[in-house]
């Protein structure tokens, strides 16, 4: 059975019935909020964190989120991972997981400073896993740390990447200054 929406263009402001078929659903809109401070925060499933041997690499991030998809599936719970809100900025990431201890709802926040993450990425086949690697503050040792999203993730991994640019310009302005040169 063929289903018709009505539907008008926003661009020329006409109006017609179109096929179902041709509609999306919106509902990424409300994944994804960007603040004015130009933080995104997105709704994810933490599944878990496993230490990796190296810092980079998409070998490296493919092999932990097996590792802790594997492990997620071979304990068999029928509980959900937790879900939880990814707040990415310029100063790093922070995870806010709404959990139940003991008899009330507790907020946990982790928050993972960019300049001890080195690698971030989407599994290249199962773009619905992100994943990012931190390094210990003081320590040579790396963690990833894997989340599962409802759909792609790669407008996380997006988000990432423009909080490290934002990052980096602020570095360089506030490490070489710029002087305005007048001249008479």
């Amino acid at each position: 059975m063929l289903i018709n929406f009505k539907g008008v263009n926003l661009r020329s402001g006409q109006q017609g019935i179109f096929p179902s078929m041709y509609a999306t659903d919106l509902q990424f809109l409300e994944e994804e909020t960007e603040d004015e401070d130009g933080s995104w925060r997105f709704q994810l499933r933490f599944l878990g964190s496993v230490e990796v041997n190296g810092h980079k690499g998409d070998e490296v991030l493919c092999q932990a989120i097996n590792k802790v998809a594997l492990s997620r599936r071979s304990q068999k719970s029928s509980v959900p991972p937790p879900l939880c809100t990814v707040e990415i900025s310029q100063y790093g990431i922070r995870m806010l997981d709404k959990s139940k201890t003991g008899h009330e709802d507790t907020d946990f926040t982790h928050f993972f400073a960019l300049k001890n993450i080195s690698f971030c990425g989407c599994h290249p086949r199962k773009d619905k896993y992100f994943a990012f690697i931190t390094k210990h503050p003081k320590l040579y040792r790396f963690a990833c740390h894997v989340f599962l999203g409802e759909k792609s993730t790669r407008q996380v991994n997006d988000a990432l990447g423009q909080a490290f640019k934002r990052f980096y310009q602020e570095y360089m302005a506030l490490t070489h200054p710029t002087e305005d040169i007048y001249m008479e």
